[in-house]
């Protein structure tokens, strides 16, 4: 048994059975992954995988057991070489974070600024996508930490940390009537066609809670993860976008107009995530708390004591984040 193999079926397992694809993400041939995964099987005298002719169809009740401790092994490998790589060069590395369109345009670049100047020899590679996918990011070891407005509590392996609330407001083109100066209310927002993030009006959601609240049913004409594509689109005459206001700015002034909505709808918090049983490096803690100030480290490890989500948020409970 060796480590190669081991990841094999981990990534196997990861990409649904695919061992083509398999194969080309980890650059290697096909041919080489199911021998690799046939000696495995033949060593510990168990079936990992199904086979019809030579597709994989299933993995077995054995190789869920052994994909898990697979996934186990590899990230205290992982850890080694991290633990390794501190003692030998302590401000060189690779960091990888996940983030969605707003925190990559208009929260990090000045976190990440600040730690480049501290960290200069650190490789940063930046991921966007939906909180889904940035929580499969860490899933899959391609991550370091994906930054999320919801919640990823469901994914029990991912430690998710709390760095800020942010207010919503109501783009809309200059002389819109909506910036008439008159009071903003559900009513007066929801008699124009809306536009917002994705999963934004989704059941349950911020937005969608609010309206309801009130038995009105806004038209959504257009949803989009990029902020930057809503202000366009508002532009365009599609609508008024209920967006985070930290998504104004200076450049936006001579078209678009900013309404505050805190009033109308709740603020929402964005939490910072990783996988449980990674092992920190000194600058992976500074960048944490770079990017949220509370999280020092000894309140990071103070909180990877803790398993349990409902105690987690309590430990941050009367932590005074900042507002944007």
């Amino acid at each position: 048994m060796n480590i190669r193999q081991l990841r094999y079926i981990s990534e196997v397992a990861k990409h649904g059975l695919n061992v083509s694809a398999t194969a080309e993400s980890l650059y290697t041939s096909q041919p080489g992954v199911s021998k690799q995964i046939r000696q495995l099987e033949d060593e510990l005298g168990v079936q990992i995988f199904e086979r019809s002719g030579r597709q994989l169809t299933r993995i077995t009740p054995a190789g869920q057991v052994l994909i898990e401790l697979a996934d186990r092994a590899l990230i205290e490998v992982e850890t080694i070489r991290r633990q390794a790589r501190e003692f030998s060069d302590p401000k060189r590395g690779s960091l990888s974070i996940g983030a969605s369109h707003t925190q990559a345009r208009y929260v990090l670049p000045e976190v990440l600024s600040a730690f480049h100047q501290q960290y200069p020899q650190v490789h940063i590679e930046l991921h966007q996508g939906t909180p889904l996918q940035l929580a499969q990011l860490l899933e899959d070891g391609q991550a370091d930490f994906a930054i999320a407005t919801e919640s990823l509590q469901h994914f029990d392996n991912l430690v998710m940390l709390p760095c800020y609330n942010w207010q919503r407001g109501v783009l809309v083109p200059v002389g819109h009537p909506l910036a008439d100066g008159e009071p903003l209310t559900l009513e007066r927002l929801a008699s124009y066609p809306l536009l917002t993030y994705v999963f934004g009006f989704a059941p349950g959601s911020v937005i969608e809670r609010a309206f309801r609240a009130r038995k009105l049913q806004p038209e959504i004409a257009l949803t989009a993860t990029d902020a930057d594509v809503l202000k366009n689109y508002v532009r365009l005459g599609f609508g008024v976008a209920v967006i985070a206001r930290m998504c104004w700015t200076e450049a936006d002034r001579t078209d678009l107009r900013m309404i505050d909505a805190s009033h109308l709808f709740d603020a929402s918090m964005v939490k910072i995530g990783f996988r449980r049983g990674t092992f920190l490096r000194r600058y992976m803690y500074d960048f944490l708390e770079g990017f949220a100030p509370h999280l020092t480290r000894e309140a990071i490890d103070t909180a990877l004591g803790v398993t349990n989500h409902r105690a987690l948020e309590a430990l941050f409970v009367d932590a005074e984040l900042p507002l944007r």
